[in-house]
């Protein structure tokens, strides 16, 4: 048993939409196959991967440096120790040989690819689908069954208060209990009336989370967290840079309700920092660390360690992404929920295909792997690099 190749190709997943930091009009994702010996139904095992949206594709660092490694390593020493499938933490600390400590920028996006293409041959080459196996591993009960929030609310060219009200009300139409919108891209008066806005759309049908994403000073912070208290909203996402934890922790003395958190770190020292010093409260709000941009499902369990450690409940992590690989970790976990684009970054995000979101939440099929072959349009993608 070996892995005999690992494919990469970057596809663009550009957008005319913008948050209040970037806009995506050049934005780029890769997408990785790990090809395998191990013959199923005839075919070999491959599995696959892309990196979350929010990050540029990845193809130099795989090609030059993570590739590599994995494909000139003895064999046997990617295999568990029954030596009947591949080891993902033996493959991942091959990725990582001659890597110095720190450094979880692009890296960290380059190894979370390539590992969730390598849990993704695992799970197949088990012939489970991978919420269940992870469950046996953590000796947890898998729920398939798993909440889901719809994140949009951008700001788009031409697209007004009416504009927006309409995209939340189709989220409504399509079962989902909350959404989330942008702020921060606007004057505070014009996200006042934004936020109003849906949340009369809403009438309490479902409720709203904002995201800032990262962009404010303290100063600002807090004015929108006075302005926003009245609302109840489910929660105040990324106020200032991610790595201000002290922003972060000042601003909860201002913001009682729930604030959110963690999308934009990429290794389990960075959460055990903002956990220490960024006055997140565990019993209110919320951590939204992406495994597809922090080294992936193996780095992952490591940060999860830390959550436990430090007194937090997995329940109180619903990541950020919107793909199905969180969504396998949050059923065979028990995590909070996860995020979902229903109408942005396709085909890489969204539910294999007859999914439906049903109050807030969807039912995962039995799909051996991550299940992108139920997911049509991905599939085809995956099937033309394979090829």
């Amino acid at each position: 048993m070996r892995i005999v190749d690992v494919r990469e190709i970057t596809r663009p997943i550009s957008s005319p939409i913008r948050n209040a930091y970037i806009d995506f009009t050049k934005m780029t994702s890769s997408l990785v196959a790990v090809v395998t010996d191990v013959i199923r139904d005839g075919r070999p095992v491959i599995g696959y991967g892309f990196n979350s949206n929010g990050r540029y594709g990845q193809g130099g660092l795989i090609r030059e440096r993570f590739a590599g490694r994995i494909l000139e390593a003895a064999p046997t020493s990617l295999l568990n120790d029954a030596g009947d499938n591949l080891d993902p933490d033996r493959v991942w600390a091959a990725m990582m040989t001659n890597e110095k400590p720190g450094g979880h920028g692009d890296r960290s996006v380059a190894v979370g690819t390539i590992d969730m293409a390598v849990w993704d041959a695992v799970a197949k080459i088990a012939g489970k689908p991978l919420f269940r196996l992870l469950a046996e591993r953590h000796g947890i009960t898998a729920d398939p069954r798993v909440f889901v929030y719809a994140a949009g609310g951008y700001y788009y060219p031409g697209k007004d208060v009416s504009a927006l009200r309409t995209e939340m009300r189709s989220y409504l139409d399509r079962g989902y209990t909350v959404v989330k919108m942008k702020i921060g891209g606007a004057s505070l008066d014009e996200d006042r009336a934004r936020i109003e806005a849906v949340l009369a759309e809403l009438d309490g049908r479902a409720r709203l989370a904002v995201d800032a994403n990262g962009h404010f000073d303290l100063e600002t912070a807090i004015a929108y967290a006075k302005m926003m208290r009245p609302y109840n909203l489910v929660w105040y996402e990324e106020a200032g840079d991610p790595l201000d934890y002290h922003l972060q922790a000042a601003l909860a003395e201002f913001y009682p309700a729930p604030m959110a958190t963690g999308e934009n770190l990429f290794s389990h020292q960075d959460s055990r920092n903002l956990l220490r010093y960024g006055g997140m409260r565990p019993d209110r709000d919320w951590l939204q660390f992406d495994c597809a941009l922090s080294y992936g499902l193996c780095e992952f369990q490591r940060t999860l360690a830390v959550m436990k450690d430090m007194g937090w409940s997995w329940r109180r992590l619903v990541p950020h992404g919107g793909h199905q690989m969180s969504l396998m970790i949050a059923a065979g976990l028990g995590l909070g929920g996860n995020e979902s684009y229903p109408d942005l970054f396709q085909p890489y995000g969204g539910f294999p295909d007859g999914v439906r979101v049903v109050d807030g939440h969807v039912t995962l099929p039995d799909l051996p792997g991550i299940g992108f072959e139920g997911k049509s349009d991905l599939y085809a993608q995956m099937r033309e690099l394979a090829a």
